[in-house]
């Protein structure tokens, strides 16, 4: 008899609230990179935020009510995957405790953060993706984003995955693992002290000598660009996901349609 096909895994792209509204072309993206990988792909309609700018703001009830939301939307696949480590990290290192309480929801919410990833340590870790078939003419270097370094050991994987890349030198940054000073709400309450840190991180890209800068957090190179455009240094901000698919006809983060 014929050797059984496994069925593709069924994974649910957990989009974002800044990809859908500020950066579709990463989602389109993501899309590609996972059915390369043997992904079948959904969006569920019904998502909308991971709760993440309640919970860092003290809001728990509405935190709580975006969680449940999401773990409904999101319940029926293999895995949730997000081109954000932020977002990922919510669920699967937040949404636990969020819900701990709640008899309801508290296994519901073990059960989904464990299914859940950050798009490229899903495409390394549990696809075992070591290599992908673009190009990219330039050198590059690399933010590491405090959620997806510090939450969920995301350092080595987009590394490696950007070392097949044709075309693509790497050139680190000093301090590559220092926070940018974006941290979701915390640029809006300290703004200040925000912008001296992006200021710091703008040096360190420059340092690099690198003219295309690459994260796998848009919140993050969102504020990277809009320094780096308000005090004219010429190095364009990418998402990693639009480099490792191949998909970089989009205008750069921050310039005329690129954002």
């Amino acid at each position: 008899m014929p050797k059984e096909i496994a069925p593709p895994a069924r994974v649910g792209l957990f989009v974002t609230c800044l990809v859908d509204l500020m950066r579709p072309s990463v989602g389109f993206a993501a899309v590609k990179l996972l059915e390369e990988a043997g992904c079948a792909v959904e969006a569920p309609r019904a998502q909308t935020c991971c709760g993440q700018p309640a919970y860092n703001s003290g809001d728990r009830a509405d935190a709580q009510a975006l969680a449940r939301q999401t773990i409904e939307a999101f319940e029926g696949f293999d895995y949730v995957v997000a081109p954000s480590g932020s977002c990922a990290a919510m669920i699967r290192e937040h949404y636990p405790a969020l819900l701990a309480k709640d008899a309801a929801w508290s296994a519901r919410a073990e059960r989904l953060a464990v299914r859940t990833y950050e798009l490229i340590s899903f495409l390394s870790d549990v696809r075992g993706v070591t290599g992908v078939a673009a190009r990219f003419e330039g050198a590059v270097t690399y933010h590491d984003g405090c959620s997806g370094l510090r939450e969920l050991g995301i350092q080595a994987q987009p590394r490696q995955l950007l070392a097949s890349v044709q075309g693509l030198s790497l050139k680190e940054m000093p301090d590559a693992d220092v926070c940018c000073g974006f941290g979701g709400t915390f640029c809006v309450k300290f703004s200040d002290i925000s912008n001296t840190m992006v200021g710091d991180k703008i040096a360190s890209i420059e340092k690099s000598g690198a003219r295309t800068l690459l994260a796998g957090e848009l919140g993050c190179l969102m504020n990277m660009a809009g320094k780096l455009k308000r005090t004219g240094v010429q190095v364009e901000a990418r998402h990693v996901a639009e480099v490792l698919a191949g998909m970089t006809d989009e205008p750069a983060i921050g310039e005329a349609g690129g954002d």
